[in-house]
């Protein structure tokens, strides 16, 4: 009797985790993907880090172990944001280590770089055998019980009604950086589990951005937001931050790379802001620019890679985990 209800206790649980949404901000070193769990247990991976570069491993295994800690067998879904190389990785090498169901990107890739453009052929042989649907704003990502809308792609942003910002009259739309063309073809998803909303608008620069709140905010407000291009400042647009509401705030950041020091006060001064939590400490901030070392999943080289996880659950609550020393907070 009593193994009988150890393990209908054990059922339970295992239902009540199974209601969740599971996210796993995987540390790319300053690269980015983020693996997301559904409550139906299909996945989805957004970018995929790094190749193999010098001294530089490829991201890939912190990928698989990231898969493999989820309890899957497959990522159902893979979307490539840009063609960019922190985000696009080596996926032929991942797909030989776990398989993927099915690719997702923004469509071609407009490089004169040789080197660059034999990566993306690479990348495109692989699609095209596991099969590709190009994402057009608006479209969906069809993660079975989870919405994921997608915002921008390819240069272009969603066609939604949304409610007038008072942030734009205070902050003028900036210049767009043409020789960071690729970072604004950015596929940017909006992840939504019934009141739960995450925000992931991978390079998206600050020009584009603006277009997203101003003069209207299409996206409303967010539980988390993933802060464009690493956080760094060129990705920074006030009135979209302050038009998010976010409570929790991340940045997937490497200790080199993004979390700029200017982008600190104006991630602070968003309303509703409650933590920012980072994948490195931030070099190229200072302390006082960076969060309490318990929201930060790596404060030296030596730690090993921590991630950042997140569940979610219908209600809006979630909890922020970090990996490296287990401490966590609920939302």
């Amino acid at each position: 009797m009593r193994r009988l209800a150890c393990l209908l206790l054990l059922f339970a649980s295992t239902l009540t985790a199974a209601k969740n949404l599971e996210i796993y901000v995987i540390d790319v070193e300053g690269g980015k993907s983020v693996l997301f769990v559904a409550p139906s247990g299909q996945s989805m991976l957004f970018d995929a880090g790094w190749p193999a570069s010098g001294t530089r491993q490829a991201s890939n295994d912190r990928i698989v172990d990231a898969v493999h800690a989820a309890g899957l067998k497959r990522i159902d879904y893979l979307v490539i944001s840009h063609f960019d190389i922190d985000h696009i990785g080596d996926v032929p090498a991942l797909i030989a280590k776990v398989p993927v169901g099915h690719i997702f990107d923004h469509g071609d890739y407009k490089t004169t770089n040789a080197q660059a453009r034999q990566r993306f052929d690479a990348y495109v042989s692989v699609r095209e055998k596991v099969g590709h649907t190009v994402l057009k704003p608006g479209d969906k990502v069809p993660l079975r019980g989870v919405d994921v809308e997608v915002l921008s792609a390819g240069g272009n942003i969603a066609k939604k009604t949304g409610v007038p910002n008072s942030l734009c009259a205070a902050n003028k739309q900036i210049n767009e950086l043409p020789a960071d063309f690729e970072d604004n073809q950015s596929i940017g998803l909006l992840i939504s589990l019934g009141k739960f909303r995450m925000l992931d608008l991978a390079d998206l620069e600050a020009h584009h951005a603006h277009d997203l709140v101003c003069p209207n905010n299409l996206i409303g407000h967010v539980n988390v937001y993933n802060v464009n291009v690493h956080g760094q400042f060129k990705g920074i647009a006030p009135e979209l931050v302050g038009a998010l509401n976010a409570p929790v705030i991340i940045q997937a950041n490497g200790a080199r790379k993004g979390a700029d020091g200017p982008t600190w006060p104006v991630l602070r001064a968003a309303p509703g802001l409650q933590n920012i939590w980072q994948l490195h400490y931030s070099l190229n901030a200072a302390k006082d620019t960076n969060p309490p070392d318990d929201y930060i999943a790596n404060l030296e080289s030596s730690d090993g890679f921590k991630s950042i996880q997140i569940s979610a659950t219908k209600s809006g609550r979630f909890t922020v985990t970090n990996t490296r020393n287990g401490f966590h907070k609920s939302y």
